[in-house]
């Protein structure tokens, strides 16, 4: 579903990324570890297309996106979430998710200023799309609370249905789990599986081992920008370079 062939990122004489080429196929969990400055996130921000790379291509469903703006890459089908989960806190949950769907409309500011009968259909089809968004991650008793007034485990799930909104093929999940309790972390596993179902790849990066060892398909590697290795998961908890550079001796296989 996505390759990436040689992908290379230098900010100045800091390489974030170095030569990493990948396969991540469709309808499985792929997963990114690595230590803190491994280069994971910027290698999200590549293939959402926030930042272009050095060198490299990235292809997604047999189309080159190498050079494609974020906006035209999330109409491809990308999506994504951050480690940090903004959201208009003033507004209401549902009004963040009716959002989501914009990127899927076609009014302009003339159908604005006259109220027309596409921006209207439009902003129903937003409204029913948000509301599905949100009953899929379980979250419609809380559709018209401020967001400013939701639990952290609450905005990451908002987070996922914004992403949804959005009707994306491939979900890219930067650290779904961060600052959530570990019962927390068991239920956005199991919702990350129910994308799956769905028909939605997924790709996470994620620093809570039992998670990801017990959840992802397949699992990249990355140390100083570079692929250290990749592998199932039993193959990435025995590799002795993860575990002398990332993992440490408690992750080791039995």
């Amino acid at each position: 579903m996505l390759e990436i062939r040689s992908l290379t990122k230098r900010f100045g004489g800091l390489t974030a990324v170095r030569d990493v080429s990948a396969s991540f196929r469709r309808g499985e969990i792929s997963a990114i570890i690595g230590p803190n400055g491994a280069g994971k996130t910027t290698f999200f921000n590549l293939i959402a297309g926030t930042h272009k790379p050095t060198s490299g291509r990235i292809v997604f469903e047999g189309q080159d996106i190498t050079q494609l703006r974020a906006d035209r890459v999330a109409r491809l089908g990308i999506a994504r979430t951050f480690q940090s989960t903004h959201l208009f806190d003033r507004a209401t949950v549902l009004d963040n998710l009716i959002v989501g769907h914009r990127l899927r409309t076609q009014s302009g500011l003339w159908d604005v200023i006259v109220n027309s009968r596409r921006l209207r259909e439009e902003e129903r089809e937003c409204r029913r799309k948000a509301e599905e968004a949100l009953d899929f991650v379980g979250l419609s008793h809380i559709a018209q609370r401020i967001a400013a007034d939701i639990t952290q485990e609450e905005r990451k799930r908002v987070a996922f249905a914004l992403a949804l909104a959005t009707e994306p093929k491939l979900l890219l999940l930067d650290e779904p789990a961060g600052g959530v309790n570990p019962e927390e972390t068991v239920g956005l596993a199991q919702l990350i599986r129910k994308m799956v179902r769905h028909g939605i790849t997924v790709c996470l990066i994620e620093h809570k081992m039992d998670m990801i060892m017990n959840l992802a398909d397949h699992i990249m590697v990355l140390n100083y920008g570079e692929k250290i290795a990749e592998g199932t998961p039993a193959e990435i908890r025995a590799n002795p370079l993860v575990i002398e550079a990332y993992l440490g001796s408690e992750h080791a296989a039995a």
